[in-house]
Order: structure tokens, then C-alpha cells, then sequence
């Protein structure tokens, strides 16, 4: 298969789990997005759509070897790092105003099938919000092209 670059961009399904543990509660949300892929300089990107009521947002996940950032814009304007073992800070802007975020994270893997466009990232992370946990999130993002045959 020949190298993925931005100029080419492949329609994929993808399968968003989040489980969000706080205060000995624990919630999950899953979302089933479609979007993009494409690779550019060594890394991996997403783009995708999320729909809610207040509006659209416009999210690009990249992954490379060393580290994950999650961009968000639209209603809300968001930005995560992830580097292992490593606290990064963010951002997390919307109408109410912006706060400071940051991430810890123990756990940042990507595995990609070579002869598919298909893959799986997943992200350990402790989230901070102005300096206060605001809960132990696991996230995975389970990605394959979308052929239209499901």
C-alpha cells in the first residue's frame, strides 16, 4: 500500500470510547463518528465531527511515536497533549469563558495494521482542570476505512 499523505485522505469509521472515573463513579460515553485519515511527517491524523445541540465540532487527533494532541474547534475550543509520563498543559475555551487544562498521562499506544487502514489509539490520562483532578479518563479510538459494505 502506498504511503497515506494529507493530499490523500481516506473515509473512515471510528469507534470513540470514553470511560471517565471521579469520585469513585464512574461513567462511559461511545460515539460512532465518520471521518478522515491521512498521515503526514511520521504521524497519524483524525478528523471528525461531532454533532451536538449547541452546535458542531471540528476535531483532528494526531498521534505520532512520541506523543497524542487532541485539537477541538467550533462551540468549544479545546487542546490536549498527551506525552507519556508527562503532565502537558491545554486549553479549553467556550461562551463561559476558558480554563486551563492539563493532562498526566500513564498510558499513550497506537497500533495500526499495516495492510489496512485500520487502527486502534488508546490514552491513560489524569485530567486537571484549573489545578483540580477533574477525573481518570481512558480513552480509545478504534478507526478502519469506511467501504461502505458494514
Amino acid at each position: 500500500m502506498a504511503a497515506l499523505t494529507a493530499d490523500v485522505q481516506t473515509p473512515v469509521k471510528i469507534h470513540l470510547t470514553t470511560n471517565i472515573c471521579l469520585d469513585g463513579e464512574e461513567e462511559t460515553f461511545e460515539m460512532i463518528l465518520f471521518g478522515q485519515y491521512y498521515r503526514k511527517n511520521n504521524a497519524v491524523f483524525l478528523k471528525y465531527d461531532e454533532v451536538q445541540e449547541e452546535g458542531t465540532v471540528h476535531t483532528l487527533v494526531k498521534v505520532d511515536d512520541e506523543e497524542a494532541t487532541i485539537f477541538r474547534k467550533g462551540i468549544i475550543n479545546m487542546r490536549m497533549k498527551f506525552r507519556l509520563n508527562e503532565q502537558k498543559d491545554g486549553s479549553h475555551a467556550s461562551e463561559y469563558g476558558s480554563l486551563l487544562l492539563s493532562t498526566d498521562t500513564n498510558k499513550l499506544a497506537h497500533h495500526e495494521y499495516d495492510d489496512k487502514c485500520e487502527g486502534k489509539i488508546n490514552l491513560g490520562y489524569d485530567l486537571y482542570m484549573q489545578g483540580t483532578h477533574a477525573g481518570k479518563y481512558d480513552m480509545e479510538i478504534q478507526y478502519r476505512e469506511e467501504t461502505g459494505n458494514l
